[in-house]
């Protein structure tokens, strides 16, 4: 099986400008959906992760055409905290689409709140924060 050239995006990532300035790439962007996973706030901070969770589903981004080079600017960017693993997602067309998600380490399971994180809370409040205290390597588009 080839790896996925397309990267699932469920907080902070979901904002392309975000995504370009970490990636150090643009890419298409489209919804998508991932089944079996459970979005939670991480304590402390503006970003959310993901974990498995029977029954569940993330709403989030798509992104296609994911270079090499964009894809370790991700990993180091996403750092220990989370695991990059392959999964199925489904776009808004209905296509089943095979692509990376960055999954929370079950190491640090205890550091995600209860409950759903507010992307909306997080463009009102939250983004500001995050690009102050979270620069990506890029900020030249921002």
């Amino acid at each position: 099986m080839t790896a996925p050239a397309a990267c699932f995006t469920y907080g902070s990532l979901m904002c392309e400008d975000i995504f370009r300035a970490v990636a150090g790439q643009a890419c298409a962007a489209e919804p998508a959906h991932l089944a079996g996973y459970r979005r939670h706030p991480v304590r402390g901070e503006d970003y959310p992760g993901i974990r498995p969770a029977a029954g569940a589903a993330v709403d989030g981004v798509l992104y296609r055409g994911l270079s090499a080079t964009a894809l370790a600017r991700l990993d180091a960017f996403e750092g220990t905290q989370y695991r990059r693993e392959t999964v199925t997602v489904r776009t808004g067309s209905g296509a089943l689409t095979p692509a990376w998600v960055y999954v929370f380490h079950p190491a640090q399971a205890h550091r995600l709140g209860r409950g759903d994180w507010d992307a909306d809370a997080f463009l009102r409040h939250g983004k500001t924060r995050f690009l102050r205290r979270h620069r990506p390597t890029d900020r030249s588009d921002m």
